[in-house]
């Protein structure tokens, strides 16, 4: 690079360095054959043929459809000279047909229907079924797949009805549809245990939609796509073609903004998606699914944002505002239920439900499959944020909002994160991304932090003063702003719960929702503990180590629900451009054997995590011993029902002992790893977090309206 392209690099780093130092503040700091599925294919005659082998034959003339140097053209004489398709299901009633060779059929501008080995919209088709026939029509435009004569091409539907008509017959040869492999053999617990307990485990605390927040152009990837992987698991564009361009990956992921990275996705995975690579998705649904398969029950997507990032990032496609993500991710989470359905040949037949109440979760449970429950996580919720000390929501907003997120299916929320807001003061972020984050509640509230010094044992996270963090942070700040400077040692957010907050909780309580208390500062969530202390009130989580760990006692004594953020096993080291909380160090399993000694015993027990993935929190690093005493491959689960074996997607290959938790599919592997990682422990760890679904599950029924 030229020194004058270095100077122009550096400048354009320092414009944009607020927005990307702020994300670091967001921080919090997964080839064996696949498995069966667990229900048969379904009998519909459109959802029925999800991955299915057919040819297309016109109706009017008996000819077939196959492929020819001139493109697709129906005049096959018998189904052996037809194209063999597969038939990938791209959501409910629609299909990609997939070809040898990767040939998918597709059309043009120009209403011509053509080959393509590109996954885009115009491969996708709507099918509907009359009168044993089918009319296919494009998905993009509504267009019907018309055959005059040998001739393929779109009509307007209802200009050619007879040629629009065809049938698909069984055949033979197709091509298998890309996807990532899962990896598991044998089938998903199912039913309850000799109690009625629901067995396995859960997280609290997941980010699955996360490729929405934050005006949709920060993270890259998608949990899925209607035209499959190769769609779904691709760089940003704005990673370029080596990764220097991708500021924001770098600088949260590896501390520096002249970092480079294969920008591959599909088939090779090269760099990406990696344990501490913060900006690309980690939740595909295949990944998910091998969790599920792995023993996890219960997984709580939580819709999440934040306004204040969002309109500093120079990139965005939607809007910033809170509500506005909420809603969006709310509705993508249904859009992945149904494409789920879609592989499994029709509505309810997938193995990913979304549920509001603790009698579904015992319902689908009971079949076997993962329930799905929806939180929020956003600084301002309801536009309920904080001016000058000036609320700019009113109680009749705060009803209206929770009636509105409560018919979305959200059933836990965090009250406040990052910024002070009209509910009460946040917990602190820790150290020199503390610094970015306490510019960003300037920037959202007029005010920087306030602290004191804390009169009891409880404390939030230790506080720079601005000076002593990055240039690049107080930079983002207008001309003028005087900035504080803070006292040495354990500080205390001085804001607590406010009215409003009061009016919040109280809401939550009375529609049955759990409160979670990550990200409140001590003197917040000292108020809101004693709120529903006084009410016996037992709907209340820390969900990833967001909350000082005197509270678990008081949340345990409430019939409350623990859990740690999915962090390295063993003691664990900073990454780069992050700085993990002091009480996150000893590593997941010494915080485990803490938290375990604060349980009530008034109250069933089991243990959580909270991986925060996608939530730029980096994921678990190897064991540190994991090369001399490794997690063994294939194991079987803590049910003894499925054998697993190291996940492959693509030409890729993951390991936990060398790659750490790379991606969601990795999480039963770091759970069974768990063993190696508490000695002695082990059995009684993994007996825990096998618990931990039926805990959570308990103390819902407890609150649940």
């Amino acid at each position: 690079m030229t020194p004058i392209a270095t100077r122009r690099r550096r400048r354009f780093v320092q414009a944009l360095s607020a927005a990307l130092v702020l994300a670091v503040g967001g921080a919090t700091m997964a080839g064996a054959a696949p498995s069966p599925d667990p229900v048969a294919p379904g009998d519909d005659p459109v959802y029925g043929l999800a991955n299915g082998c057919y040819a297309l034959q016109s109706e009017p003339t008996g000819q077939f459809v196959r492929l020819t140097p001139e493109g697709y053209r129906a005049n096959g004489a018998t189904v052996s000279d037809a194209e063999p398709f597969r038939a990938h299901a791209a959501q409910l009633g629609r299909f990609m047909f997939y070809g040898p060779g990767g040939n998918m059929l597709a059309h043009d501008s120009a209403g011509a229907v053509v080959p393509t080995r590109d996954a885009l919209p115009t491969t996708d088709w709507t099918l509907t079924h009359t009168d044993g026939g089918y009319s296919i029509t494009a998905t993009s435009n509504g267009s019907q797949l018309t055959a005059a004569g040998p001739d393929l091409r779109l009509t307007d539907p209802g200009v050619n009805p007879t040629g629009g008509r065809f049938s698909l017959v069984s055949t033979g040869g197709c091509a298998e549809f890309p996807d990532s492999e899962v990896n598991a053999t044998g089938t998903p617990l199912a039913g309850t245990g000799p109690n009625g307990e629901v067995q396995g485990f859960i997280d609290a605390h997941v980010h699955m939609t996360a490729n929405l927040f934050m005006g949709g152009d920060v993270h890259c990837g998608k949990p899925f796509d209607p035209q499959g992987i190769t769609a779904a698991l691709k760089d940003c564009e704005d990673h370029g073609t080596n990764g220097m361009p991708a500021l924001l990956e770098n600088v949260i992921s590896h501390g520096s903004p002249f970092e480079e990275h294969d920008t591959t996705g599909w088939p090779t995975f090269a760099d990406w998606p990696a344990q501490d690579s913060l900006t690309h998705e980690q939740t595909y649904y295949k990944w998910v699914e091998r969790a599920w398969r792995g023993g996890l029950r219960i997984f709580t997507n939580l819709l999440v944002n934040n306004r204040v990032l969002c309109d500093l990032y120079p990139l965005k496609s939607k809007s910033c505002n809170d509500m506005d993500t909420i809603r969006l991710q709310a509705q993508q989470a249904h859009e992945m239920q149904d494409y789920i359905d879609a592989q499994y040949g029709g509505p309810g037949r997938g193995w990913f439900r979304i549920v509001s109440s603790p009698e579904q979760v015992r319902r689908v449970a009971a079949e076997g499959k993962l329930a799905v429950t929806l939180g929020i996580e956003t600084s301002e919720p309801f536009g309920c944020k904080i001016v000058n000390d000036v609320p700019q929501c009113t109680a009749e907003d705060i009803d209206r909002g929770l009636d509105e997120v409560y018919a979305l299916g959200v059933r836990q929320m965090v009250v406040t994160h990052k910024f002070d807001n009209a509910f009460g003061g946040v917990r602190f972020d820790p150290a020199v991304q503390g610094v970015a984050v306490n510019v960003g509640n300037f920037l959202s509230t007029g005010k920087f932090w306030e602290a004191e010094p804390c009169t009891g044992a409880a404390k939030d996270n230790p506080l720079l003063s601005l000076g002593e963090g990055p240039a690049e942070a107080v930079a983002a700040l207008p001309p003028g702003v005087t900035t504080p400077i803070y006292p040495e040692g354990p500080v205390c957010n001085t804001r607590g719960l406010t009215p409003l907050g009061e009016h919040m909780i109280r809401g939550m309580m009375s529609r049955g929702m759990i409160v979670d208390i990550d990200h409140m500062g001590v003197k917040t969530a000292d108020a809101t503990m004693k709120i529903l202390e006084d009410a016996k009130y037992s709907g209340v989580v820390s969900s990833h180590s967001w909350s000082d760990t005197s509270m678990y006692p008081r949340i345990y004594a409430l019939g409350g629900f623990v859990a740690l953020y999915a962090s390295q096993l063993d003691p664990q080291k900073a990454e780069p451009g992050q700085d993990p909380k002091a009480d996150r160090e000893p590593g997941f399993v010494a915080s485990w054997r803490k938290a375990r000694e604060a349980r009530s015993d008034k109250f069933y027990f089991g243990f959580g995590y909270g991986a925060d993935t996608n939530g730029f929190g980096p994921q678990a690093a190897p064991r540190a011993s994991a090369e001399t005493d490794p997690l063994q491959y294939p194991y079987t689960t803590f049910d003894g029902g499925t054998v697993m074996d190291r996940q492959r997607t693509g030409e890729r290959v993951f390991n936990v002992n060398t790659d750490g938790v790379a991606q969601y599919g990795l999480i039963p592997d770091w759970i069974a790893d768990m063993r190696n990682a508490a000695g002695d422990d082990g059995d009684q760890l993994i007996e825990d977090m096998s618990r931990g679904a039926e805990a959570y599950l308990q103390m819902w029924e407890r609150v649940a309206k």
